[in-house]
């Protein structure tokens, strides 16, 4: 039984400021040990080896900490707060994100139609842009299709092109599929960035937001498939486990680390990698205005159901689950009405909550992605949330 955590490797970044350092060592030391419980209880049944966590309250700095172990899986040498994950489908909102500076802009509107921006596509010609981005478009995701994943697993480094991923499923439709999860969905965006900009999506991401100043990401990266060693360096090993049946086809990777595998699968549906400290900086401005003008953070906050897909104006203990344009909305018990997403790929997770009443937010990375039914990074995010609130920072 591999439960046997015999050696962390353990790494926290110290405050420039002692005063701050003396006032965190406690809750630091506390968020340490969440870790480190979580990393000893989960390590075999979640297949994880390195876990990384930024938390950022007002008026201080992040707290950053990171636990590894090596001895279960080998995170690629020492985990720090540093070391990079695949954000999966935290890229969403970067996606929808451009396409409101465009609306903003006067180069689109999000009432456009898929037609209008992409003729090639009649059979989903009167889906809207704002469909594709709140998951009501009907367009099943090409990523549940048992040929397309394995064709990706006989061969992991080949790029695949945009158009490629949309045609493993056009012309297909679900009617009144409410709301329907579609990565699919997502490409189609990402097309439609480069029509309406004229530029690579690649290159509308990092100067509006990657290279931004104003928002200060400086461990994000975005390419659309094969990442540079230099990179790849830094990131955690990430692990396939999954034997879930939406997964049929991946066998081949199953237990494989995927650092080095392409990523042209996700592209703008999934495919930046990141640290939790920049995803917390990314939460603070897209959530804080720093990012959209008015209008578009209203349509970015704008939700329907996750049950139904229909327009809700807030989440509630009825309609808890929320989803805007590439953003999630909750509602807990415990928490309150939080802004969240868990995005995954083959061998990573990472989880963020954005607390809209304080403005903190909580960001954890893992490395692997098992079954379903195995991923409880949920009690994670309420220990640290806990120990947060015990300790008057919530």
């Amino acid at each position: 039984m591999l439960l046997r955590v015999l050696a962390l490797v353990i790494a926290v970044v110290v405050p420039a400021s002692v005063q701050a350092a003396q006032s965190d060592d406690t809750l630091r030391s506390g968020l340490q040990s969440d870790l480190s419980q979580y990393l000893s209880s989960r390590a075999q049944p979640e297949h994880i080896s390195a876990i990384s966590l930024s938390v950022y309250v007002p008026g201080s700095s992040n707290i950053n900490v990171a636990v590894g172990n090596t001895q279960y899986g080998g995170a690629g040498g020492p985990v720090t707060p540093g070391s990079l994950y695949q954000i999966g489908s935290n890229t969403k909102s970067f996606t929808a994100a451009t396409l409101l500076q465009l609306e903003d802009e006067g180069k689109l509107s999000i009432d456009d139609t898929v037609g209008k921006w992409l003729p090639q596509y009649p059979a989903w010609k009167n889906i809207t842009i704002r469909r594709l981005l709140n998951m009501t478009s009907d367009i099943p995701t090409y990523d549940d299709v048992t040929s397309m994943l394995s064709a990706y697993a006989q061969n992991p480094t080949l790029a695949w092109t945009k158009e490629k991923l949309v045609a493993v499923v056009y012309p297909k439709l679900t009617p009144n599929a409410g709301w329907l999860y579609s990565n699919t969905a997502y490409i189609l965006s990402e097309m439609i960035v480069e029509r309406a900009s004229g530029n690579r999506y690649t290159d509308e991401i990092r100067r509006r937001f990657i290279d931004n100043p104003a928002i200060g990401l400086t461990s994000t990266y975005y390419e659309a498939n094969l990442y540079p060693a230099d990179i790849t360096g830094r990131m955690v090993s990430g692990y396939f486990y999954s034997t879930d049946a939406d997964n049929n086809g991946l066998q081949p990777l199953y237990g494989k680390d995927v650092r080095d595998l392409s990523l042209s699968w996700a592209q703008g549906a999934g495919g930046i990698v990141s640290t939790p400290e920049d995803l917390t900086k990314w939460c603070r401005a897209l959530y804080g205005g720093t990012v959209l003008k008015p209008k578009q953070q209203q349509e970015l906050e704008t939700l329907v159901s996750q049950e139904s897909g229909k327009a809700i104006e807030t989440t509630t203990e009825q309609e808890n689950r929320g989803f805007g344009l590439g953003v999630g909305q909750m509602l807990l018990p415990h928490m309150g009405r939080i802004w969240f997403y868990e995005g995954m790929t083959l061998g990573y997770r990472m989880l963020y909550a954005y607390f809209p009443q304080t403005h903190a937010v909580i960001a954890i990375g893992l490395n692997s992605q098992p079954d379903k039914k195995q991923d409880q990074v949920g009690k994670l995010m309420t220990a640290v949330y806990n120990r947060l609130h015990a300790a008057g920072k919530m």
